[in-house]
């Protein structure tokens, strides 16, 4: 896991997608987290592709209690 994906994700945060692995047009997109599935790849509201923290890099920008 990359050092900036080791804070815990959760269902509402905001992220904003980094480097996404062969997908660049999805790098610098943010989004709100829909769910998280049972492999651990998260999903958000208005991405089409899930984020795979193992190799996308991202950050949190907003945390659910932050709102």
């Amino acid at each position: 896991m990359t050092e900036i994906n080791k804070t815990k994700v959760e269902r509402g945060d905001t992220i904003v997608i980094i480097d996404m692995l062969g997908e660049p047009q999805y790098n610098g997109k943010s989004g709100t987290v829909d769910h998280i599935d049972s492999m651990g790849q998260i999903h958000c509201k208005g991405f089409g592709l899930a984020v795979i923290p193992e190799q996308d890099i991202f950050k949190i920008i907003k945390k659910e209690k932050d709102i």
